[in-house]
């Protein structure tokens, strides 16, 4: 089983059962974000965590497994073309300059960590178009000097 395999599986799966993200995340007492990050190869799921996820969709020992093995985070393209996630690079092409400058105005040198870090998303009804809002929470690692 390889990576790419796994997500066909786990997608097929969660099809098949109609359970959603939010439902095997909870399964697993995680984020949803995160578990689905896990289903997509960008993250490896503890064994407990790993065992629940399968157990809930009814996937097997190959899966599980999968689940379980350090990713290599990579990407094929350089700007995705999905109309959803090309919107989200151009925030960042528009204000990532921007965010860089404030923080490092309020924080000095560094980056903010994508390992010590959270992420959520919510929706907000409201009558002109239901709102997204996406909150990155990243811990701040300033650069070292010596």
């Amino acid at each position: 089983m390889n990576r790419e395999l796994m997500t066909v599986e786990i997608l097929k799966a969660r099809h098949e059962t109609g359970v959603t993200w939010a439902a095997l995340a909870e399964a697993i007492g995680m984020s949803p974000i995160w578990t689905t990050s896990c289903a997509y190869g960008m993250n490896s799921m503890p064994a407990d965590k790993a065992a629940g996820f399968c157990e809930t969709l009814g996937l097997g020992k190959e899966v599980e497994d999968e689940l379980q093995r350090c990713p290599s985070k990579t990407w094929d393209k350089a700007v995705p073309t999905d109309p959803l996630l090309y919107r989200l690079y151009e925030a960042i092409m528009v204000y990532g300059d921007s965010v860089k400058e404030l923080i490092h105005e309020q924080f000095g040198d560094g980056i903010m960590s994508a390992i010590d870090y959270t992420m959520s998303l919510d929706k907000v009804e409201d009558p002109k178009g239901d709102r997204v809002i996406l909150t990155l929470n990243g811990k701040f690692l300033p650069y070292k000097r010596w």
